[in-house]
């Protein structure tokens, strides 16, 4: 039984230096910035890692007024696109904290 206890003791130690790791990642993630574009960079849109969006910029020359929901699409595109490079830099970084194990709710 006491060899069973040490294990749990072991393992709880484990999880605790994962959780800290991880807490650093999700603090770096937010200082990260990625870029989304859409039009061949005619739209950028910046996020943080925590996919919150920092910046969005529209060159001049995309804005014509008769045409409103082109821009938009832009906008949309290059949003979703920073979006899913901030969900994959958050992948790689958090994932590889928890390699191997099957943890619910967890990367």
């Amino acid at each position: 039984m006491r060899g069973g206890m040490g294990n749990m003791q072991g393992m709880m130690k484990q999880m605790q230096k994962m959780q800290k790791k991880m807490e650093e990642e999700q603090a770096k993630l937010k200082e990260e910035k990625i870029e989304g574009t859409a039009g061949g960079g005619m739209v950028t849109v910046t996020v943080n890692g925590h996919k919150e969006i920092m910046d969005v910029e529209i060159k001049e020359e995309v804005v014509d007024p008769e045409d409103i929901e082109m821009l938009q699409d832009l906008v949309v595109a290059a949003t979703n696109d920073a979006l899913s490079k901030a969900d994959e830099l958050a992948s790689s970084r958090l994932g590889q904290h928890t390699k191997g194990l099957n943890i619910p709710g967890l990367m």
